[in-house]
């Protein structure tokens, strides 16, 4: 009951006061209710706002862990990264030595090679050499004066071509080029030589024939075949000595 129920003095009151006395009372009562219901709902939602920020902070402390754990695989995966490139940049430094040993050695064996290859070219020489006059006179030439390792010169004495072979008399000159192994390459390499030659002699008004032929102490079919297309004579080894090879029909080219 309200304080002013309790102290109110009833001994003169007329009912009709009394009634609204206790109407008051009853309003007073109706308020005080609502004011209640109004804290309580208060409470409750002050309760369901923590409830939803302990929830809140739950999430929260998950999505902070999940953060944290998303992080350590980061760091795993940068670790996993720097490794493989650590690998990479160690394979890499590897193949680069192996690639300039095997340069090294590609050089080696070519240097090597190119001294076999002129040994074998001194020796082809050799075997052309000693008799190689006496095997075109048989074939009807006259020549009379062989020499080697000639070089064609302008008034400036600049090297225009290099003779291995020069075979000569009165009328014909016949140039050699020797080589351990002719290719295609060293076919077309003695035409140009032949031109060079040719308009060397027109200067000095040197009116003979200029002839060629290649020598070769190892000569592939396809080779020979090439050789005698363009009309040079084809010597190759046999034995301790050289054959000239003329078939049917052959045309020696003249320059």
């Amino acid at each position: 009951m309200s304080d002013t129920a309790m102290n109110y003095d009833y001994t003169d009151a007329t009912p009709e006061q009394m009634i609204a006395t206790m109407r008051e009372i009853i309003a007073g009562h109706k308020e005080a209710r609502r004011h209640l219901q109004e804290v309580s709902q208060i409470l409750k939602e002050v309760a369901e706002g923590r409830e939803k920020d302990r929830l809140h902070l739950q999430e929260t402390d998950q999505i902070l862990k999940e953060v944290a754990k998303g992080r350590k695989e980061d760091r795993l995966r940068l670790q996993e990264t720097d490794r493989i490139l650590k690998e990479v940049a160690e394979g890499q430094k590897e193949t680069r030595l192996q690639m300039q040993e095997t340069d090294r050695q590609m050089k080696l064996t070519d240097k090597k090679f190119g001294e076999l290859s002129n040994r074998f070219g001194e020796l082809a020489e050799h075997l052309v050499i000693p008799n190689i006059k006496e095997k075109f006179n048989a074939l009807g030439f006259t020549f009379v004066q062989a020499s080697e390792n000639i070089r064609i010169t302008d008034l400036e004495d600049n090297c225009l071509a290099e003779i291995d072979i020069l075979l000569e008399n009165g009328s014909i000159v016949m140039v050699l080029e020797v080589k351990s192994k002719p290719g295609y390459k060293d076919v077309d390499a003695h035409i140009k030589r032949m031109e060079v030659i040719r308009r060397a002699a027109d200067k000095r008004n040197d009116k003979r024939v200029f002839q060629g032929a290649i020598a070769g102490a190892i000569m592939s079919k396809e080779v020979r075949n090439h050789i005698l297309k363009n009309g040079f004579y084809a010597i190759e080894q046999t034995g301790d000595t050289v054959k000239i090879n003329i078939p049917e029909g052959f045309k020696a080219r003249q320059w």
